[in-house]
């Protein structure tokens, strides 16, 4: 029995499937399957039961998993204790809001080059719901998104909020001083895309009070939005630490209005299981650059 089979038995059965492990593992599927029948040789029991096509833990496969988990995860901490952050390397999966690329991405990214010289990134830029997914089937090993996610297999770190504002090309017709709800969405919005928190605010509020928009423009895109508002097709809803510029030179004008929708939080969230101890470094890594680009945009105000 080995470290190689005890990982191979945790991932089966973390994914319940052999051709995802063996591509976690980065091998083949024969390999897998022949760790795990030389890990049940070695153990002198059986861990699964097959089926036609199908697979399923069996009871002792059940009992004897978190104590795979956990030779793992001490495992990881021995190596981690003797090797120095410099010495770690992989490859990250890591998905990101688009919200997060505009603000303090760059910076993120130059730090973990820095702190970790051997790691490499492998970007994904996403909606909120579909990392959620990725995060738990796996497909990725981190996510910076609009949490947390109410998911027990996932472990979430607070990272950053956002506060949204309402902006627009200064020669839409608007009245001065705070602007009612109303005739902010008697003008076409534009927002983020339907699967988010944002747009779904803005329609339980048009249900609520009985106001009819006239037309949403929801999109994944920020920047799509932002090119929207400032060429005057309506008004935006957009992050305001990421409009202060416009809105200083005067291409973008801040409306005040008697509704806003919730601030955005953002988390960085990683599956519980199996340890990554890399996601973990990533992730308070990620933290500090929050909490720099946070004392900056304060700053500014």
């Amino acid at each position: 029995m080995n470290l190689k089979q005890l990982e191979t038995f945790v991932w089966v059965a973390t994914l319940g499937s052999f051709r995802q492990a063996a591509k976690k593992l980065n091998t083949s599927q024969p390999a897998v399957s022949s760790r795990i029948v030389a890990l049940e040789e070695a153990l002198g029991v059986e861990l699964f039961s097959r089926h036609a096509g199908s697979f399923e833990l069996t009871p002792k496969g059940v009992e004897l998993l978190p104590h795979a988990q956990k030779m793992l995860v001490m495992a990881d901490r021995f190596r981690e204790r003797a090797c120095e952050t410099t010495s770690l390397s992989g490859v990250l999966r890591l998905g990101v809001s688009e919200t997060i690329v505009h603000s303090w991405l760059s910076d993120f990214l130059q730090k973990v080059h820095k702190n970790f010289p051997h790691v490499d990134i492998e970007l994904t830029v996403d909606v909120t719901a579909n990392m959620r997914n990725e995060l738990i089937n796996r497909s990725l090993d981190l996510a910076f998104l609009m949490g947390p996610i109410s998911e027990f297999s996932i472990q979430n770190i607070d990272l950053c909020s956002f506060e949204l504002a309402w902006v627009c090309h200064p020669d839409i017709d608007l009245p001065d001083g705070v602007v009612p709800i109303t005739d902010i969405l008697s003008k076409p919005v534009m927002t983020y895309a339907r699967n988010t928190r944002p747009f779904s605010e803005i329609q339980a509020l048009s249900k609520e009070e009985d106001v009819d928009v006239v037309r949403l423009f929801p999109s994944a895109s920020l920047a799509a939005c932002k090119r929207m508002a400032l060429d005057g097709l309506g008004i935006g809803m957009l992050p305001l630490a990421l409009k202060k510029d416009e809105v200083e030179q005067g291409v973008l004008r801040q409306v005040a209005s008697t509704w806003y929708p919730s601030d955005l939080t953002f988390t960085a969230s990683y599956p519980r299981e199996p340890l990554n101890p890399l996601a973990e470094k990533i992730a308070a890594l990620a933290l500090e650059v929050a909490m720099d680009f946070d004392e900056k945009t304060d700053r500014k105000k």
